[in-house]
């Protein structure tokens, strides 16, 4: 079967590329929530996905309202289903012009190396608590999230639910920031990397991890419900989540926005990589080829890092430029293209209706999308 929905891939850009950020041209409009049963926290944590994308998979049409619906957990087990309709906002997009469309630095064409590990470790280099890098965040079930407002993380909903069930760890869900000091222990009945090795004299400050509680979480219908017809396994399309804290943390935060065709563009990510304990692992690559709901890449990854924020350089309104968060990551997809099939690393594609979502939810509490 050939992959008709995969879109094809220009030649990869070398140097820098600034796309444009626009703020959001859809609004959800909510339904009162629908009270559900407690939740019962049977699921198995799944720090890696794994699943397999046919020709029907990539020919998946953006989201519809009843998958945009979503559900929310809070910190005594209560869940609501709240259903959604949406909208296009009085603002339509302005057509942007071509002297912004897009706009290329000097080229920096560096060798590709293939097979070998592209991974950097920034705690390490004395980065970790610089920007962008102290967005990264940890997930006490095993995985990476990214800050998208001063009390938001995203994150991959198979993180914190299986499809069917939420997992054991999002009972007692708690986010980690790293922080100067001393190591922490682990928080309570969650699963946690070891901490780092202490830095050497004269070197990158030791560093440890500081956890805060989860208030409430919000998945998307799309994955609670699964991919489709027969709702057998879970979909990747809607592979994200939203983590309200428990208090705003005072540092700053990547904003959430739709990127135009990101093939052949370079996207970046950091995460807590299961195989490196206790460290920041950043890394970047060039999109292979994307569909509506998704990002191909092949940037080195392992179990840990799912649920980092993927961001690239946008341009906004007033010209300059901002590292943005067009995809959350979720793990390893087969894709079946011409009748082989290709093994991807694979991010969720942050779509205008997504987008749309994750503002509704963070304007819930600050009452200001544009603070994203």
């Amino acid at each position: 079967l050939q992959v008709t929905g995969l879109l094809p891939s220009p030649r990869p850009v070398c140097g820098l590329t600034l796309l444009p950020l626009r703020p959001p041209d859809r609004a959800i409009r909510p339904h009162r929530p629908l009270r559900l049963p407690r939740a019962r926290f049977t699921g198995q944590d799944r720090p890696e996905l794994s699943s397999q994308c046919d020709a029907e998979c990539a020919r998946r049409a953006a989201a519809a309202a009843e998958d945009l619906s979503y559900e929310t957990l809070y910190t005594d087990g209560s869940r609501t289903l709240t259903l959604v309709d949406t909208a296009r906002t009085p603002a339509a997009r302005a057509p942007v012009s071509g002297a912004n469309r897009s706009r290329r630095g000097r080229p920096r064409c560096r060798r590709q190396l293939f097979g070998a590990d592209g991974r950097f470790d920034i705690a390490e280099s004395g980065f970790a608590l610089r920007f962008p890098f102290s967005a990264a965040v940890r997930l006490s079930t095993g995985c990476t999230g990214v800050l998208v407002s001063p009390r938001h993380v995203l994150s991959a909903a198979h993180c914190i639910h299986d499809g069917s069930h939420y997992v054991k760890g999002a009972r007692r869900l708690r986010v980690g920031l790293l922080s100067a000091g001393a190591a922490s222990p682990a928080p309570p009945g969650g699963a946690s990397n070891p901490p780092p090795p202490p830095a050497p004299p004269g070197g990158a400050p030791t560093l440890r991890t500081r956890w805060t509680r989860v208030r409430r979480t919000q998945v998307p219908r799309g994955w609670v419900r699964g991919p489709g017809p027969g709702r057998a396994g879970v979909s990747m399309d809607y592979d994200y989540a939203l983590l309200e804290l428990a208090r705003p943390q005072g540092r700053p935060h990547l904003p959430v926005g739709v990127a135009p065709s990101l093939a052949g563009r370079r996207v970046h990510f950091s995460g807590f990589d299961g195989d490196r304990p206790g460290q920041l692992v950043y890394r970047f690559c060039p999109v292979a080829t994307e569909t509506p709901h998704l990002l191909y890449q092949r940037c080195d990854a392992q179990p840990g890092s799912s649920g980092s924020g993927v961001y690239t350089r946008l341009q906004g309104p007033a010209g300059g430029w901002r590292r943005t968060v067009v995809g959350v990551f979720s793990g390893h997809q087969w894709v079946e293209v011409g009748g082989r099939q290709l093994a991807y690393n694979v991010a969720v594609r942050i779509t205008p209706l997504k987008q749309a979502q994750i503002c509704h939810w963070i304007s819930s509490y600050s009452g200001d999308c544009g603070s994203t």
